[in-house]
């Protein structure tokens, strides 16, 4: 099936840099996806984007490139509740992906432990509005409850300004809790102001809680050319994310977010995204524990 490309939209960097930054032995990629190929697996009739293709090949490719050794790889909305393409760049991946799916509340025993089989250990509810129609919390907690004896965590992606209102939902939640790229912080608002404050006191208060410090390139204004001659991109991200890997360094997980769906500014260089984790984790023991660590422990528990 053909599939028209949203009108506008950023394909990924093409020849993307090989990072400075050499990354721990075992450094595992914890937030990226993988698109299509539309023929083989559709787009989703309900999706409100439609992405270039990015396919298994192109991911483990740039996995090489940058000196990951491992994926976890994440559904994203375009495809809906069909894993199809997740699940078959697990098995081709030879043991080095873990996925985060997303299932209805129908979702039966036989499918949820096929999908663990393939590798998958977590699900993903989206409540960025502009993104998806957000299913009422209702459903999302018997889903909750239905993987929760898997031993699989809940990924959840919001908006720092929605975090009040969920509160209650997500401070309910039966397993862990993984909080993509920090709640999408305002970064021109003071680090220690209150916005970011409350995601600090959902951290610190609930111990099942984890946070992605990726995705720099989303929430920067100051964007990815260095000021000055003397700093590295992002920068003004930078704070927020050093934050977290300093409170929480057990809880803490990068992700490049390869391929990068809907940005609308630029499109980031994957080796200056991993260049980037020197400034938020700039000594070894908190880049082993943020890389290797973390996301063995969550995702491969089986060899700690």
């Amino acid at each position: 099936m053909k599939f028209e490309i949203t009108k506008g939209w950023l394909s990924f960097y093409p020849n993307p840099s090989k990072p400075k930054l050499q990354l721990p032995k075992g450094a595992v990629d914890a937030h990226c996806h993988v698109f299509g190929p539309g023929e083989k697996f559709p787009y989703a009739p309900e999706r409100k984007y439609t992405p270039c293709d990015a396919s298994k090949e192109q991911l483990f490719a740039l996995r090489d490139l940058l000196g990951f050794e491992r994926n976890v790889i994440v559904q994203a909305t375009c495809h809906g509740a069909d894993n199809s393409a997740l699940v078959d760049a697990l098995e081709s991946a030879n043991g080095k992906a873990r996925g985060v799916v997303t299932v209805r509340r129908d979702v039966s025993e036989e499918e949820l432990q096929r999908l663990h089989k393939a590798g998958v250990r977590g699900v993903r509810f989206n409540f960025v509005k502009r993104l998806v129609d957000t299913a009422p919390t209702e459903t999302l907690m018997e889903i909750a409850n239905k993987i929760a004896p898997l031993g699989w965590h809940i990924v959840i992606y919001f908006e720092a300004a929605d975090l009040a209102e969920y509160w209650d939902f997500f401070t309910s939640l039966p397993t862990t809790v993984v909080v993509d790229h920090m709640g999408r912080p305002d970064v021109t608002k003071p680090v220690d102001g209150p916005e970011f404050e409350l995601f600090v006191k959902l951290m610190r208060e609930h111990k099942n809680f984890w946070s992605k410090v990726s995705c720099p390139e989303r929430l920067s204004v100051t964007g990815p050319k260095a000021l000055n001659g003397e700093q590295y991109a992002y920068i003004d991200v930078v704070p927020f994310a050093r934050r977290l890997v300093q409170e929480f360094p057990d809880r803490v997980l990068f992700g490049t977010d390869w391929p990068h769906p809907n940005l609308k500014d630029h499109m980031p260089d994957d080796g200056l995204l991993v260049d980037y984790v020197a400034q938020i984790a700039p000594t070894e023991s908190e880049r082993q524990r943020l890389l290797v660590d973390n996301p063995i422990r969550l995702y491969w528990p089986e060899e700690k």
